[in-house]
């Protein structure tokens, strides 16, 4: 068996509000859309957002996703000038990783990083 890729299901409460943050502020394309569930998607990353009635979601704003780029300065700029407001600038790390934090509008956390340094 091969893997060959997952998606984070976010819990939100109001799906078109979370469709419009991530593809107008986050630059993700929404690429498809079923009454409560949708998914968007920017280069590799796959995202689902579901209604948190959906039995197999926790509450809005439990959720969280790590996401990994090769920069984050540029885009940090990018999504800020578009409405975001993260929880802080980028920053480096001593696990290896430049990132940021922004929420959702329902508080799911998304992180940003880049590596620092070679693996």
């Amino acid at each position: 068996m091969n893997i060959t890729g997952s998606a984070t299901i976010l819990p939100v409460n109001d799906i078109a509000v979370s469709l419009r943050f991530f593809t107008e502020v986050l630059g993700f394309t929404q690429e498809f859309r079923l009454d409560n569930y949708a998914g968007v998607e920017r280069d590799q990353c796959i995202i689902h957002l579901s209604v948190w009635s959906n039995p197999n979601t926790g509450q809005p704003g439990a959720g969280s996703v790590y996401i990994f780029c090769d920069e984050v300065d540029a885009f940090y700029r990018e999504i800020v000038s578009r409405g975001a407001a993260p929880n802080s600038e980028p920053k480096d790390y001593s696990y290896g990783m430049r990132d940021f934090v922004v929420n959702d509008p329902d508080g799911n956390k998304i992180s940003f990083g880049a590596p620092t340094r070679a693996p």
